[in-house]
């Protein structure tokens, strides 16, 4: 069993335990204005390397790590014991939840033309019997095709969803298509189906799967169900257009109850209101292909570097900068359960933003409604532009899955974006992992999120008053 208290107490490697009170040795003691120091603050990181390093020491020290397993409490002590070097004080959360784990994933056309598909399991899904399920493979052009189909019309068959996901610079692609993934296995159970597969949510061509996580309705049995590779589904759809495809598909992934997940919390507390939040998160679990490089060990370096710039200031800023690295995102109990815990001082969150989409550049900054025009405001849009990016006309709408449920419970959300135009390439795929990541552009991440938590943290801005003066 690992001892956590004794692992707090660890000292990291050499690359990420310099001295946080280095960072800004050369400001010295006086107080700058608070546009000041945020611009110092994003200089310094575009030429620190030490998110790079946290990133590279995760992927490769930890590797995967899927929700509730030991690899992801590995991961919780690791990212605790860094946070901690870097200045902040550190404690863990943890919480309940059905742990899942991958077992035997194989599929093949039986006939006309015997042949293997490559597919992976979606999170959540239920095991086929030992010896696989076989059947006729009924393929769907589109989601809304399948949603056509009457009950009954796919009894004792393998439904096939081959509909493509759009690319796009913000993930609206993503969004349109993920109840492909989400709901699509009890929609084809309510028809008779036994089996589910889908075209991964994915843009590339690459003869790699895509994973994520299905919803199984109440009302409708749980099949087994499953993402293909994006050439596996375009020969699936070729084959049936010439006539009935017999498909043989094994699945024998397990679920552990009573497992629990962690979620490791690193606080810089503020000198005039320290019970006032500004919060930023990542999550720390991922799926288990690759090694959660871009989704979300990116999101956990940016916002761990962002905590040891700030706490490495002269002076701490007003208000208290929480750095959240959320457990259990991949498998939908992270918003829930963060939210469920802290209730009670959600009024007390100011502000809270999560980065969850790789490390490609941040090109513009929303913020909650009204708070542009605030003195807060006004001093990011002047700090935005050194970093090529700006301060958005539009208001921030979502935060992000982590803090979903704080944004429900009224706190205001800021959020980041970024381009994200290759990012569904290789997102929950074996292809992610630590080269995918421009050092550059990781560190452009950190610096303008370094200055908004900064600015939010050092301003008098309440923004929710201000959204709801705006919103008159």
């Amino acid at each position: 069993m690992i001892d956590r208290a004794a692992l707090l107490r660890l000292v990291v490697p050499t690359a990420l335990a310099i001295s946080p009170a280095s960072v800004f040795a050369t400001h010295g003691a006086k107080a700058e204005p608070p546009a000041a120091t945020a611009a110092a603050l994003s200089q310094k990181a575009v030429s620190d390397d030490w998110s790079y390093k946290f990133l590279e020491s995760l992927t490769g020290e930890i590797g995967p790590r899927l929700a509730g397993t030991e690899a992801e409490a590995r991961a919780a002590d690791w990212a605790a014991a860094r946070l901690k070097a870097a200045g902040m004080d550190v404690h863990l959360e943890t919480f309940p939840m059905t742990a899942w784990e991958r077992g035997v994933e194989t599929a093949a056309v039986v006939k006309p033309a015997p042949q293997r598909l490559i597919l992976t399991a979606l999170g959540g899904s239920v095991a086929t019997p030992p010896e696989g399920i076989e059947a006729e493979a009924v393929v769907f052009p589109t989601y809304a095709a399948l949603l056509s189909a009457p009950p009954g019309s796919l009894t004792g068959k393998i439904a096939v969803v081959t509909e493509r996901m759009v690319r796009t610079m913000n993930g609206e692609g993503y969004g349109a298509a993920f109840p492909i993934r989400r709901k699509g296995a009890s929609e084809a159970a309510r028809r008779g189906a036994v089996a589910y597969l889908h075209r991964s949510l994915g843009t590339d061509t690459h003869r790699l799967p895509h994973t994520g996580a299905l919803t199984y309705a109440q009302d409708a049995p749980r099949i087994p169900a499953a993402a293909l590779a994006g050439p596996d589904a375009d020969q699936l759809e070729r084959l049936a257009a010439l006539g009935p495809v017999t498909v043989h598909v094994t699945l024998t992934p397990t679920e552990r109850q009573n497992a629990q997940s962690v979620t490791v919390v690193g606080e810089i507390k503020g000198r005039e209101k320290p019970n006032e939040v500004v919060l930023i998160g990542a999550h720390l679990d991922s799926w288990d292909l690759g090694t959660g490089a871009i989704d979300d060990g990116a999101g956990d370096a940016i916002v761990a570097g962002v905590g040891r710039l700030i706490a490495a200031l002269p002076q701490h800023p007003r208000r208290t900068v929480r750095v959240v690295l959320f457990g259990a995102e991949e498998l939908d109990y992270s918003g829930a359960a963060y939210a469920k815990a802290h209730t009670a001082e959600a009024g007390k969150i100011m502000v809270a933003g999560e980065t969850d989409f790789g490390a490609r550049r941040i090109y513009a900054v929303e913020l909650p409604l009204g708070a542009a025009e605030t003195p807060f405001g006004r001093a990011l849009a002047d700090t935005l532009p050194a970093q090529g990016a700006l301060l958005s006309r539009e208001p921030a709408r979502h935060g992000g899955s982590d803090i979903e449920g704080l944004r429900l419970a009224g706190v205001p959300v800021v959020s980041l974006s970024q381009n994200g135009l290759d990012y569904f390439d290789i997102h929950h795929t074996a292809d992610d992992t630590f080269d995918k990541v421009d050092p550059a552009e990781l560190a452009q991440n950190v610096a303008i999120w370094a200055a908004t938590a900064y600015l939010a943290a050092e301003t008098d801005v309440d923004f929710r008053a201000i959204a709801k003066e705006a919103a008159r």
